[in-house]
């Protein structure tokens, strides 16, 4: 168990904490590009701070503050301009780095009036990749945006779904440090839900863990696992599955599929989860996954990536569970996640041998969090465009992500086939 005192320490996020220092380190992915396709303002709340996302007419995007710096009217109701967001109340412009450029009226009276010079917004840069944009929060000089294979294969079609949790980051990140839920909470419980969606034909084959082993490696954890009746020659031990520092899962599998009217099946391409601390309260929930091209796909841009949203699990209105939205892995997760709490109370929790990754995780925290004390950069810091090219990580079915790569990922619950589907012009013939 924590004490209180250690878990405030690797949950809370807001300015000035340990876990917020850190965090501010990182680019976090804060919108689709495609969500900004009919809009030029959005909302962001990122690391306990709200901020106003914003698209000029240029297609440059900025991050500032919510309140214009002269009578501080909410810029959600800001005017896009050729250069920068302009406040409606009285017309300042500001550009994506928060600068005034423009003070209408006080340059009418005193054209040579230098104001506007020394009126200046918070802002954060912003960076588009693979369809996401990413915001990096923390001192300058920024970090480069890392060019993980996910964000950085050509030759793939991409998709982008999110779903906005009631709970803290760190409970959703443990729990891919937990191998052994998997044949619990993804087989045992998988199989009642199919019970009770009477889906006896589904019904999954427990295999019981037999070892489990964790590594540190440069960017992050790698957990391997040893079923019963398994062998160190299994892919599972010997290619592991990458947990990528601080907020990261890589996923993978063989088994890329498109039936015949090209409706995704469960096995999806090289993917990530990125769980963002929205708040101490709430987590921004990612999932990206590639998929190699086909005869016939066109290249996406940017703002053609498809978007979706899957539904969170939640309680019936009579208090009992929803079972079709539990029947997948990624429903069943978020259950376990929320149902923590909002902030998990590890004071209370009792680890044993099958937590030796939650433990040896949480050193990893804390010794990256004395590395930002110290003045020093985290892991998974790059500066170096040599080093940044092109990052490619090995999955439990021995396959890179790469233009050849057939790889997939275990996908999330049914309902969601149909938001993807919905979203995607691109995938559908």
């Amino acid at each position: 168990m924590l004490t209180q005192e250690a878990n405030d320490r690797y949950s809370r996020v807001g300015p000035g904490t340990a876990m917020g220092e850190l965090m501010r380190r990182y680019w976090h992915p804060i919108a689709a590009v495609s969500q900004m396709n009919d809009k030029a303002t959005k909302k962001i709340r990122l690391l306990g701070e709200d901020l106003i996302l914003y698209k000029d007419r240029s297609g440059t995007f900025g991050l500032v503050e919510p309140h214009c710096a002269h009578r501080r009217m909410n810029m959600i109701y800001g005017i896009p301009e050729a250069s920068g967001l302009r406040c409606p109340y009285h017309g300042w412009l500001y550009d994506e780095t928060g600068q005034c450029i423009e003070q209408p009226y006080e340059e009418t009276e005193d054209p040579d009036a230098r104001f506007k010079d020394k009126i200046q917004m918070k802002a954060y840069p912003v960076e588009e990749k693979a369809g996401l944009l990413f915001a990096y929060m923390g001192p300058q000089p920024a970090p480069l945006v890392p060019n993980w294979d996910v964000f950085a294969a050509d030759g793939v079609l991409r998709d982008i779904g999110y779903a906005e949790l009631p709970c803290n980051w760190l409970q959703c990140q443990e729990n891919s440090l937990d191998p052994v839920h998997l044949e619990w909470l993804h087989v045992a419980w998988a199989n009642y839900i199919r019970e009770q969606n009477d889906e006896l034909t589904e019904l999954k084959t427990i295999r019981a863990h037999k070892v489990i082993h964790f590594d540190n490696f440069e960017y992050g954890i790698i957990k391997r696992r040893i079923w019963a009746g398994g062998s160190e020659d299994d892919t599972e031990w010997k290619d592991g599955h990458p947990i990528i520092f601080p907020n990261m899962l890589r996923q993978g599998s063989d088994g890329f599929n498109l039936e015949g009217s090209r409706r995704w099946t469960f096995k999806l391409g090289p993917a990530f989860q990125i769980r963002v601390p929205i708040d101490d309260y709430t987590t921004g929930h990612w999932w990206v996954a590639c998929y190699p091209m086909i005869d016939g796909d066109v290249a996406q841009k940017p703002e053609d990536i498809p978007y979706y949203n899957p539904p969170v699990p939640m309680l019936s209105d009579d208090d009992q569970p929803v079972f079709p939205i539990l029947r997948s892995n990624s429903g069943q997760d978020v259950a376990a996640w929320i149902t923590q709490g909002n902030i998990a109370d590890r004071t209370g929790e009792h680890l044993g041998r099958s937590d030796k990754g939650i433990i040896q995780f949480r050193q990893m925290l804390e010794e990256n969090i004395r590395l930002v004390e110290e003045g020093q950069d985290p892991i998974c810091t790059f500066r170096n465009p040599e080093t940044n090219k092109y990052i490619p990580f090995m999955t439990e079915q021995a396959n890179y992500a790469n233009v050849s790569s057939r790889q997939g990922a275990a996908m999330m619950y049914s309902p969601i086939l149909d938001a993807r589907e919905a979203a995607s012009t691109v995938h559908a013939k």
